[in-house]
């Protein structure tokens, strides 16, 4: 009874939840009190199913449509009615949630109801980023579709080549998971416009790319030095933001052990991005301009990644065979000269095969992370204003420090 008593309970905060947002929406099909008892109908419809068949549920929701149309009537004759149908829509999603709830799973029928009600609220947001998507951008979410749902399937999900440590699937799945990333970044630079502040500039650019980003806002001192403070926090928080997106391909790849990697990191996030807010709280008043990144999605650079990727496991697997620790430090440097995501994602894959432990994976991944910020570094003094290098080399260098350190003495 007890059972019953939540599941009716949770049906009708579920229908609250997404009533309020169409209530303070005027909409004038479905409101406040109308969602809670749709929901509570497709739970009510769901019990009497189970004892008396199936038809119940379907007669149920035959009932809701044949009322939606009824009300479409009534507003159909009105002067100034709206014809889109997302009310409608949400009518029969929230009708399917009160029937999931009483045999199904309840964090998934809540993930639904608040996914409902958060789409139903941005429509303005979710307008205008479609407004600020060009032919350009569409395109890079079709070509992710391609990479995603097309080629990933078709991959074998065997292992080949030498030493056994190429697997086309897993690939592939990685390249979908770094693009998804980099488009993700992309998609939110279309959202929040050409000018952002310097703090949600380095957010997005250590999504995206931090290597690119410090090229860009290098170059961009060149020829306005009084840049150089703004361009100096842009760049260490793309390259703070890069350790929390490292994180998350440790998750892809190695959740069992992620909690042994989040120290380190956290370490060298935490000097990076505790570098930026003391420069940026420098400058409160400044602006930073977000250049328009790539198309993170093109296939060439997907083929690439592939092809860099495919060639770190097969070096870090050479190494390991035939050098030891000191071999998947070397090919870990040199990987990270340019590129973090594919010795992270191979190490990381490897230590949950057992072929080395989480303590080799972890080193390899800071030797990385300090080889690149090396890398970086020599960019910016080529490119930049050297009052650029002076500004971000104390964080970079503290950086650096700190990875050593968790990498051989931690």
């Amino acid at each position: 009874m007890n059972e019953a008593f939540q599941t009716l309970a949770l049906a009708l905060g579920l229908g609250l939840l997404v009533g309020l947002q169409r209530e303070r929406s005027a909409s004038v099909l479905a409101g406040f009190r109308t969602f809670p008892l749709i929901t509570l109908f497709g739970t009510v419809c769901a019990w009497l199913s189970v004892q008396h068949g199936g038809w119940i549920l379907g007669a149920g929701l035959v009932a809701l449509a044949a009322a939606i149309f009824s009300g479409n009537i009534v507003r159909a004759r009105q002067a100034e009615s709206d014809p889109g149908i997302t009310t409608e829509a949400a009518m029969l999603v929230m009708f399917g949630v009160g029937a999931y709830l009483p045999g199904g799973e309840r964090p998934i029928a809540l993930v639904i109801a608040a996914a409902t009600a958060v789409l139903l609220h941005l429509k303005p947001q979710l307008h205008d980023l479609a407004r600020r998507i060009g032919d350009h951008d569409f395109r890079a979410i079709m070509q992710f579709v391609v990479i995603a749902l097309v080629i990933l399937p078709i991959l074998p999900d065997a292992t080949y080549g030498p030493f056994n440590a190429l697997n086309p699937h897993r690939i592939w799945w990685m390249v979908v998971l770094i693009t998804g990333l980099s488009l993700g970044g992309y998609l939110l630079h279309k959202w929040i416009g050409d000018r952002a502040g310097a703090f949600a500039a380095g957010l997005l650019g250590g999504l995206i790319s931090s290597t690119a980003t410090s090229v860009t806002h290098a170059r961009l001192t060149k020829s306005q030095p009084a840049s150089a403070p703004l361009a100096a926090v842009v760049i260490l928080l793309a390259s703070g933001v890069v350790f929390a997106r490292l994180l998350v391909l440790v998750a892809a790849s190695d959740r069992e052990h992620l909690a042994a990697y989040i120290p380190a990191f956290a370490s060298m996030l935490a000097v990076l991005i505790g570098s930026a807010l003391w420069l940026g709280f420098r400058r409160r008043d400044s602006e930073a301009t977000l250049p328009a990144p790539t198309n993170p999605t093109e296939l060439r650079s997907a083929l690439f990644f592939t092809v860099l990727y495919a060639g770190v496991l097969l070096g870090v697997a050479a190494a390991r065979e035939w050098y030891g620790n000191r071999g998947l430090l070397v090919i870990a440097a040199l990987s990270g000269l340019t590129d973090m995501d594919a010795i992270t994602l191979s190490t990381a894959q490897l230590s949950r095969q057992g072929t080395i432990s989480v303590g080799e994976s972890t080193r390899a991944i800071l030797v990385a992370s300090v080889s690149n910020l090396f890398f970086k570094a020599g960019v910016i003094g080529s490119l930049g204003d050297r009052s650029l290098l002076r500004k971000i080399l104390p964080a970079f260098g503290a950086a650096a420090v700190t990875g050593l350190a968790w990498a051989f003495l931690g």
